[in-house]
């Protein structure tokens, strides 16, 4: 497999895999959270300091629509609007314990749902994804690294 196309291609298949995954873990949750608002839950979780502002900018909504997705979160116990107390016209969006747990199972879930995956191959299949992985990432980062391989 040397073309890069079909390097893409095999590429783009495992992702579909990996998302597979990923999501079956996440359907499995209780409560079910939509993908929008648990998108909503580890933004903030992410920076504590995420305003409505902010929120919308990183889902690229307007703020009326990520406000509405803060209101159905809200009432759910999920997260709380508080004034920022740096500037009190700023509404400060936090995570409630609740919100913390759901983040943390599912992250424990995806893992496991990942680990049952791992488990089917060798610790040599292992050794050499995570290798591959690593110099993938380092790739798509474009660093020096990355850049001294293509031409070496």
């Amino acid at each position: 497999m040397d073309r890069v196309t079909d390097v893409a291609a095999a590429v783009e298949s495992v992702v579909d895999a990996l998302t597979n995954v990923l999501d079956a873990a996440v359907q499995a949750q209780r409560p079910n959270v939509p993908p929008a608002q648990l998108r909503v839950l580890a933004i903030i979780a992410e920076n504590r300091h995420t305003n409505m502002n902010r929120l919308a900018e990183a889902l690229e909504v307007v703020p009326s629509s990520a406000s509405r997705l803060c209101d159905r979160l809200e009432a759910t116990g999920l997260l709380r609007r508080v004034p920022d107390p740096r500037d009190r016209r700023e509404v400060r969006l936090l995570l409630t314990p609740s919100a913390h747990r759901l983040l943390d199972q599912l992250r424990d879930r995806r893992r496991e749902a990942l680990g049952d995956v791992l488990d089917r191959m060798s610790p040599a299949e292992r050794d050499q994804l995570v290798h591959s992985l690593q110099a993938f990432a380092q790739a798509a980062g474009g660093g020096d690294e990355s850049e001294a391989r293509r031409t070496a």
